[in-house]
């Protein structure tokens, strides 16, 4: 684990020890109230979804801790269960989650075992139990003193101002929650903090402001309807969550059809074995070294994953593939084919956009005929010239560190020319 990681999970392993043992101590508050809660953010837990960019979500259990966090009066009589309950019983509801798991681990037959990892080797559920309890932590121990206070009493627990107030609140919990979970992402997949917070705080426009939304729902409408509230609004974001596992499918299957197109040049001989993936590997690690986010980077994929489909129209096949050794003119040629084709398959129009100019020159400046070279465009091309050229200097029989070192000196000599100089930099930096 790296640093970020292990302070979450530190942070959070310390915070819940502390509130169960302070609950052990002091006793349970209105334990009705509590098991309820516990309850719903466990079944919140059982029923996880992946978002895009691999990001482990359980919107009903999430929104359940913070209208738990939140909750002020229950139908009219004042609560007092405090900050630590609140982390305890979110930790409750987030260990109560793992038993259908760890049974399921015992009981499968050993064959099946292998095919499915245990939950306590299950990272991502780990870094979203982290975030969710530190996320309720931070957002008791802003609400709960001001209510327990009396405080917010003076504001009116009825009026408006009281929706104003716990509306900041939650909104500083969602923005603790994205900082903890852009921590967590670029500790797990290398990218730059920044580009790794752009990408969270952009996910609270979508899921994210459906939980923060319900769990203030399920606060404000228990002051007057009492535990109703919890299955009457968190309802609406389950059925949420069947929209994002219809997305989910359809992000699947248009993968799929970008993986078919890009073995289609390799089956019918076009390019060497592995050319697509090696060049999409290369060129999210030279997007991830410039400050892409998720999104660009699954775009950047993409394209290079499809880069050379333009070669299926040719005649005869390029020797290797290798169109970085063609005049620009052709490769231009190939690139623009291969955009139009793209066009028909229903892949993201910036897809078929970056394919298309990929073979564009670079020279350091906006083109005077058009646009600016797509920043993805740039590091495919050369992504793409590195694996060509690695592959004519192994069929040439050179050793693979004289290679490499040697395939860097070109891509170096064309840089500010060809080549982005940035981009070309970039590449030495991971793959030289």
């Amino acid at each position: 684990m790296h640093g970020g990681t292990l302070a979450v999970h530190g942070g959070a392993l310390a915070l819940l020890t502390l509130a169960f043992g302070a609950v052990a101590v002091r006793g349970v508050a209105e334990p009705g109230v509590a098991l309820a809660f516990t309850v719903l953010i466990a079944l919140g837990e059982c029923v996880r979804i992946t978002l895009p960019g691999d990001r482990e979500q359980a919107p009903i259990g999430a929104a359940g801790a913070l209208a738990y966090a939140l909750l002020g009066p229950l139908r009219g009589l004042p609560t007092a269960h405090g900050v630590i309950q609140v982390v305890a019983v979110t930790g409750a509801g987030l260990l109560l989650a793992l038993v259908p798991a760890l049974l399921s681990s015992v009981l499968l037959p050993r064959g099946a075992r292998r095919h499915r990892s245990a939950p306590w080797r299950d990272r991502a559920r780990w870094d979203g139990a982290a975030r969710r309890l530190l996320g309720a932590g931070f957002a008791a121990a802003v609400f709960q003193p001001l209510y327990n206070s009396g405080l917010v009493d003076r504001i009116s627990a009825y009026g408006p101002a009281y929706g104003v107030f716990l509306t900041l609140v939650a909104a500083l919990a969602a923005l603790c929650d994205a900082t903890l979970a852009a921590v967590l992402r670029r500790d797990r997949s290398g990218l730059r903090f920044p580009a790794a917070l752009e990408d969270e705080l952009r996910s609270l426009f979508g899921i994210g402001t459906a939980i923060t939304a319900t769990g203030l729902l399920v606060s404000l409408a228990a002051g007057e309807v009492g535990l109703w509230a919890l299955p009457l609004f968190c309802a609406p974001l389950l059925l949420a969550q069947v929209s994002f596992r219809r997305a989910a499918a359809v992000r699947a299957t248009t993968g799929q059809t970008i993986a078919s197109l890009a073995r289609a040049t390799e089956v019918a001989g076009y390019t060497p074995p592995g050319h697509a993936r090696r060049v999409a590997d290369t060129a999210c690690a030279v997007g991830r070294e410039l400050g892409l986010g998720t999104r660009e980077l699954a775009l950047l994929e993409y394209a290079a994953l499809m880069h050379d489909v333009g070669q299926l129209s040719l005649v005869e096949p390029v020797p290797d593939g290798a169109t970085a050794l063609l005049p620009d003119e052709e490769q231009q040629r190939i690139a623009r084919l291969g955009s139009e084709v793209i066009r028909r398959t229903g892949v993201p129009r910036q897809v078929a956009e970056q394919v298309a100019r990929l073979a564009d020159p670079w020279s350091g400046r906006p083109d005077e005929d058009g646009p600016a070279v797509p920043l993805a465009a740039r590091i495919i091309r050369v992504a793409n010239a590195h694996d060509d050229l690695l592959t004519a200097a192994r069929g040439r029989g050179v050793g693979e560190a004289v290679g490499r070192l040697e395939v860097l000196e070109l891509l170096r000599l064309g840089r500010g020319r060809v080549y982005d100089a940035r981009v070309v930099d970039a590449l030495v930096r991971v793959r030289g």
